[in-house]
Order: structure tokens, then C-alpha cells, then sequence
């Protein structure tokens, strides 16, 4: 029998390496374990790494593990030499059946193949995304995809990031009505990755005619990102150099500004609450200013036990800076949205802070955001918010 074993384990490794690998059955069970009946095997791909996902199937229910390549080998060997009296290599080749019959004799043969190609290799389903990497010329200027379409592999985690970050907006703009989105202001892009994505995004998928213009204080990614706008005919996107704080954004519809370090994020809010935009997205880091607040006032409270560790000050201040932030956005007219944002595989998590445009709130209601504003500044022991002292609330 081991002999026999050795020779279907050996034709398993060889589909693998040779790519020509569809799966592996095992049934017949006489083991011990109970309720045990069957064993699915086949190949996924989980962070770039090559495994077997392993299926065990029970009586009532179906239980499922992932294994490195020799993990799953030693393990199906040791099931066949324990158990299951029959097992099955499915390849494009042909399909190889191991079996141990009634008298105990043992069969190795091949047969005809079940399948004419291998399935997709993917450890989730193919998702349907909203930008497709084919026939992007921006995504190859910018190492995203070759010249033919096809994401590099060490580019995934980004196209998937851009994936996720037009998703969030698709949802955003949909509640806007229609024809809203004239002119975006993207304020910090960076190399424009996201940029070019919602350029694409409004232009190809919704068939609007926005204007996007990044805003950028590197002058060598101002001068490439407008390189790359030319090279793919996005006439109407333009990036130019300056900072937040400068940027006239008198008639923007759409302001976005992520990882605006600090009070830089309260800038963008400011542009874009003082240009009466339809929707504001931001995504802040470097809580500075109110933790130094905090800090040099050292109100005692209820939450004094948990700040008194530096990391959990850390946390606090960013709950405190960007809610006071979505208070402040209320009370201007704005339906607010807070919810984690995960922009990168290796960058932390971070906070989406939202403001879609709604109607004028009441004058009462205005006194009582004020309140709020007032009351979270006096229990933490706050002197101002940057946000609060740029609106002159």
C-alpha cells in the first residue's frame, strides 16, 4: 500500500509544479475518527503563498483548513495509510485513482481528465470591481499593471486598496443627486494613485465630466502625475503644487483629503465647509493638537484611569479630535459618517470621518451642537480646537 501511496503523492506534487493540478478527493472512510466521510483538497493562494485548502467533510457539517504545500501532502498521506480506501487526482492530464478494494488489493490507474483547465487558484471569490485593470494606461505608468493589463504581484495589496477606496466613494456620491459632482479637489495626492482611480471612476463608470484637480506640495509628483494625466488623455484632471491651506476651493463639490497630518485635516474641513461642498471625505492621522491640550491641562474625569498610559491618550485624542470634527460638521448642515477605513495592507487602520451636505440645521439645534462642542472641550480639559477656531464658532 505504501508503495502505491508514494507514487499518487509523488503525481500529486508533480500537477503542482507543473500547473496542472484541479484537486484531490479522498472518500471511503474506515478510520477512527467519527462521522468522518470525505476529504476535499485543493489549491488556494493566501497572501501570495501557495496552499492546499483541505475540506473535511462530516456527517453534518464541513469543516475547512488551509495547509502549506507539505503540510497537506503529509497529511493525506497519513490518511490513506489510516483510513480512507480511496483517493483521486484530478489534473488536466488525466485523473490518477488510488484504491484499496474489498480483498485488499490495491489499484493505481488513470483514466480520461474531468476537468480541461485548472480553477482559479483565488482563496475569495472574484470579486466584480469597479476598476478593471485592463486597457488602463495610468495603472501602467504607474507600476500598478504591465502594458497588457495584468496586476503586478507585488502591486495586488495597492489595486485592491484603490478598489476599496472607490467602493466607499461610489456609496457616498449614490446619495448624492445626480449630476452633483462638478469639480473634486483631492488635497494631498501623493502620486495619485487614488486621484487618477476617481478620475476614472466619475469619467468611465459614471460618465460625468468632473473636474479633479490634486493638490500636491512635492513638485516632482505634481510634474509626473500631470505626465501621466496627459499620457492617458484625462483632459479634465490636473494636478498642482501647493498646500491645503492655500488651495482656493471656492467651487469644489467633492473635497477629500487622507492622511492630512494634524490641523492640516481641520484646513481641508474648513475648505470644504466654507465652499459649501456636497460631500467632504477625510481621513485624519497625527492628532497633535488636542492631545497636547489634554496633556498640559490634565483634567481629572472619568476616563483619567485609562489616559494616564500614553497609548490609550493617544486613542483618546484621536476619538476626541475627530468627533468634535463630525460636531462641528453637523452643525454646519452636514450628515455625518464615521467608520474605520483599512487604506493599505501596511499601513494601521484608519478613521473615514464623512460629511454629506444636507439641509440647514435649526437654530436650536445649532445651540445644542455649540453645547455639546463646549462641554466635550471642558471635560477634557481642551482650549480649543483648531477646527472651532478657523469656523470662529
Amino acid at each position: 500500500m505504501s508503495e502505491y501511496i508514494n507514487q499518487f503523492i509523488t503525481a500529486l506534487e508533480a500537477s503542482l509544479k507543473e500547473e496542472t493540478f484541479v484537486k484531490v478527493s479522498l472518500g471511503n472512510y474506515k478510520g477512527a475518527e467519527e462521522a468522518l466521510k470525505q476529504l476535499l483538497i485543493r489549491k488556494v493562494i493566501i497572501k501570495r503563498e501557495d496552499k492546499l485548502a483541505v475540506t473535511y467533510r462530516y456527517n453534518t457539517r464541513d469543516v475547512v483548513k488551509n495547509y502549506t504545500i507539505d503540510e497537506a501532502l503529509n497529511l493525506m498521506e497519513n490518511y490513506l495509510m489510516t483510513g480512507f480506501k480511496i483517493a483521486t487526482l484530478f489534473t488536466t492530464e488525466n485523473d490518477l485513482i488510488l484504491e484499496e478494494l474489498n480483498n485488499g488489493k490495491v489499484v493505481l490507474r488513470k483514466g480520461k481528465p474531468s476537468s480541461a483547465a485548472a480553477p482559479s487558484a483565488s482563496h475569495d471569490k472574484e470579486k466584480a470591481r469597479l476598476i478593471r485593470p485592463d486597457s488602463k494606461s495610468y495603472l501602467a505608468e504607474l507600476k500598478i499593471t504591465d502594458a497588457e493589463g495584468k496586476v503586478f504581484k507585488n502591486a495586488q495589496d495597492k489595486f485592491r486598496q484603490i478598489n476599496h477606496y472607490i467602493e466607499i466613494l461610489s456609496s457616498l456620491i449614490k446619495e448624492l443627486p445626480e449630476g452633483t459632482i462638478k469639480k473634486v479637489a483631492d488635497m494631498g495626492s501623493g502620486k495619485g494613485y487614488l486621484t487618477f482611480a476617481l478620475y476614472d471612476y466619475l469619467h468611465d463608470v459614471l460618465k460625468l465630466e468632473s473636474e479633479v484637480i490634486g493638490v500636491e506640495y512635492r513638485q516632482d509628483m505634481v510634474e509626473l502625475c500631470n505626465q501621466v494625466a496627459a499620457k492617458s488623455a484625462f483632459d479634465k484632471l490636473n494636478f498642482v503644487q501647493g498646500t491645503i491651506e492655500d488651495f482656493k476651493a471656492d467651487d469644489v463639490n467633492l473635497l477629500i483629503a487622507l492622511h492630512a497630518c494634524d490641523t492640516a485635516t481641520d484646513d481641508a474641513i474648513y475648505k470644504g465647509i466654507k465652499a459649501n461642498a456636497e460631500l467632504i471625505v477625510v481621513a485624519p492621522c497625527c492628532h497633535k493638537q488636542i492631545r497636547r491640550e489634554i496633556e498640559q491641562n490634565k483634567v481629572k474625569n472619568d476616563v483619567s484611569f485609562l489616559t494616564k498610559y500614553g497609548i490609550f491618550l493617544e486613542r483618546q485624542a484621536e476619538m476626541v479630535t475627530d468627533g468634535i470634527r463630525a460636531m462641528i460638521l453637523e452643525y454646519f448642515g452636514y450628515k455625518t459618517k464615521v467608520f474605520e477605513f483599512i487604506s493599505d495592507a501596511h499601513t494601521p487602520k484608519n478613521v473615514l470621518v464623512v460629511g454629506v451636505k444636507g439641509k440647514a440645521i435649526s437654530a436650536e439645534r445649532k445651540a445644542e451642537v455649540l453645547m455639546k462642542i463646549k462641554a466635550s472641550k471642558e471635560y477634557f480639559g481642551i482650549g480649543y480646537h483648531h477646527l472651532e477656531r478657523l469656523l470662529e464658532l
